[in-house]
């Protein structure tokens, strides 16, 4: 006899309840039945990630930017230097550092939240309290700068020396007015920088051609004083002058000496003959006395020559570094004329239509895998804690 189905057991009699009794039994033994391990490594951070991403996680929005640092080229001396250059714009290496460096200050935080724009944006009631700023009374000026620096971040690209700043909010408007803030300020920090370099400059320009001018004073003077000490304008031109004088003393010395000794030979009672001496004495004298002025002792032209040559090179010297210091005053003032460095912005701050983070399927998805992964791993070092102790 073949064996009755249950159902069609007209012995059996239905009690109202029991298939809910027998399915929570049923459903306790399964969870009785899981790895407590498993559901501690992987169940449980896994319902966690779901509820705080899927549910409760505040929206992040990423508003970015992207700006670089301008400077006109600097001059090149050399010809080849001159033509490659053409005088083009290049990028401000040291500028872009600093910008770079001063957005990750505390001196831009404090920029940016002058009025408590930030800590508003940031520590909004509306956002999770996990995720805003002052979680668990973590509200002091350094709990502010380290939120800041998460959600703030500029990055220099070394082949284009383009730099990208991104700023997280959680609100778009927000985002985009605190990027704003940061590029405007460090537009302001640039310009500083470039008004404190020229004037750096043009003062340096200035004491240059100051020094210059007093150097050239001193040295005119100390030769006007001495052509007035010694009576003299140009000793090279006053030698110059006696010899020729000397030249033709000796000339006419020469011919009286000749005159004279003709008389003497063919005439020597000629009545001319005692002027004629008297003549050639007087020239004699003469030539040694002009002599006497071009290279005799301490008072001679010759002697003077020396110091008007030393005095002259210095007076030279002193116009000449005045004419460099006047031009280089002249190109500090143009230089200043121009803005040395400026920000160009390549892409205003954006507005962000749609939330960046979190990025809640991949969170969660990665929260079970990891969970997975730890819980590989401990089932292993249980394995072996085990076999060691069997």
């Amino acid at each position: 006899m073949s064996r009755m189905d249950p159902i069609a057991d007209p012995r059996r009699v239905d009690i109202p309840g029991e298939d809910a009794t027998a399915a929570r039994h049923s459903l306790l033994g399964r969870l009785k039945a899981i790895n407590p391990l498993f559901a501690v490594l992987v169940i449980l951070p896994t319902f966690i990630a779901s509820l705080y991403f899927g549910l409760f996680a505040s929206d992040v929005y990423v508003s970015e930017s992207r700006f670089i640092v301008r400077s006109p080229s600097k001059p090149n001396l050399s010809p080849l230097g001159v033509v490659l250059s053409g005088g083009s714009l290049v990028g401000a290496s040291e500028e872009s550092e600093a910008v770079s460096e001063f957005l990750k200050s505390r001196q831009a935080l404090a920029a940016v939240n002058a009025d408590g724009y930030a800590e508003r944006a940031w520590g909004n009631t509306s956002i999770f309290w996990f995720d805003r700023f002052g979680v668990l009374g973590a509200d002091t000026s350094e709990d502010l700068f380290e939120f800041y620096r998460d959600m703030v971040a500029a990055e220099e690209s070394p082949g284009t020396a383009v730099t990208v700043l991104t700023v997280r909010s959680f609100d778009p408007r927000s985002a985009q007015a605190i990027n704003r803030r940061l590029l405007e300020k460090s537009e302001e920090l640039v310009n500083a920088l470039s008004s404190r370099a020229r004037r750096d400059a043009i003062a340096f320009a200035e004491a240059e051609l100051a020094r210059a001018r007093s150097q050239a004073q001193t040295a005119a003077l100390a030769l006007a004083n001495f052509r007035n000490s010694e009576g003299v304008i140009d000793p090279e031109l006053q030698v110059s002058a006696g010899l020729q004088m000397i030249s033709k003393l000796q000339d006419q010395l020469i011919a009286a000496q000749t005159q004279l000794l003709q008389m003497q030979t063919y005439t020597p009672e000629a009545s001319q003959i005692p002027y004629l001496r008297t003549q050639v004495r007087n020239l004699e004298r003469e030539i040694a006395e002009q002599t006497a002025k071009l290279a005799g002792g301490r008072g001679s032209l010759s002697s003077a020559s020396a110091r008007y040559q030393d005095l002259k090179l210095a007076s030279e010297y002193a116009e000449r570094q005045l004419t460099t210091s006047l031009s280089a005053y002249q190109e500090a003032q143009a230089e200043a004329r121009r803005k040395q460095a400026y920000v160009e912005r390549i892409s205003e701050p954006s507005l962000p239509d749609d939330a960046a983070f979190p990025r809640r399927l991949r969170n969660i998805l990665a929260t079970f895998v990891l969970g997975l992964l730890a819980w590989g791993v401990a089932s292993m070092l249980l394995v072996g804690i085990r076999e060691h102790r069997d």
